[in-house]
């Protein structure tokens, strides 16, 4: 339970650096607590390192925190990871994968997914613990589904 935990918690890091400009780790912890999770400084401090998050310059000169590895090339090891202990099954409907993970697991799992820059997907809606996968057509699931199945070996 304590991985499910990390892994939820790490999922709703990154989702509140993408919504909010956050600029100090207070701060990010604020959130946290406001979403229910409460948790120290010094795992923040694990989670920025383990998630590659970094503070860039915005538009009005200040700092926030935002996640690297959404403009890289290929996905890191960190979601490589993420992605092989948290997804429990892959189903196709159509032209859609429909990603089942650990609850809580499922928007970090979403961000690896979109991290691949996979030509073949449109584009990814991640809950609590569903993906839906979005395939441009459906001659191009069995592709996506060797490259998944790759990284769950």
């Amino acid at each position: 339970m304590k991985i499910l935990r990390k892994y939820a918690r790490q999922a709703k890091i990154l989702e509140l650096i993408e919504n909010y400009d956050i600029e100090t780790q207070e701060e990010l912890a604020e959130k946290l607590k406001q979403a229910g999770i409460d948790v120290t400084q010094a795992t923040i401090s694990r989670d920025i390192k383990e998630l590659r998050i970094v503070k860039v310059l915005t538009k009005n000169g200040k700092y926030k925190y935002a996640a690297i590895g959404q403009n890289q090339e290929g996905i890191s090891e960190r979601l490589i990871k993420i992605f092989k202990n948290s997804v429990t099954s892959i189903d196709v409907a159509g032209n859609l994968l429909v990603i089942k993970t650990l609850p809580g697991a499922a928007q970090i799992v979403g961000s690896a997914i979109d991290t691949m820059d996979l030509k073949e997907i449109v584009g990814t809606i991640a809950g609590d613990d569903t993906i839906f996968v979005a395939i441009y057509n459906q001659e191009k699931i069995k592709e996506v589904l060797e490259i998944f199945y790759k990284l769950l070996n």
